[in-house]
């Protein structure tokens, strides 16, 4: 069931999946990296990860932090998909739904709105 994708093309995957997001969404994404990882070594199953402060939570201390960070593990979207055109879904689910995390929309709510 697991699909073959090259390390670049993934990455073009991941990179038309942000271009998807509405303009006037992404320019309000700062200070985020998005990174392509083969797999979480907590939960090799898991397919995407949010990590740092949501916009919805920073106050007026918020400032000369690290990045936040948006993780994609490639063999594990790679795992569940029997080809392409299901990883270029998963992905795009995947980056979606990691990206409203920085902007404070929690699981039960992407779920309602089909990115979970």
């Amino acid at each position: 069931m697991s699909v073959s994708m090259s390390e670049d093309r993934f990455e073009e995957l991941v990179g038309d999946a942000l271009d998807r997001i509405p303009p006037e969404l992404a320019r309000a994404i700062d200070n985020v990296v998005v990174l392509i990882e083969p797999r979480n070594s907590k939960d090799p199953h898991l397919l995407g990860l949010y990590h740092g402060i949501a916009l919805t939570e920073r106050d007026s201390h918020y400032g000369g932090t690290l990045p936040d960070t948006v993780t994609i593990y490639r063999e594990s979207i790679l795992a569940i998909c029997s080809d392409e055109s299901e990883v270029v879904e998963e992905v795009t689910i995947t980056v979606i739904h990691e990206i409203a995390h920085y902007f404070g929309i929690d699981e039960d709510r992407l779920h309602q709105l089909g990115w979970g």
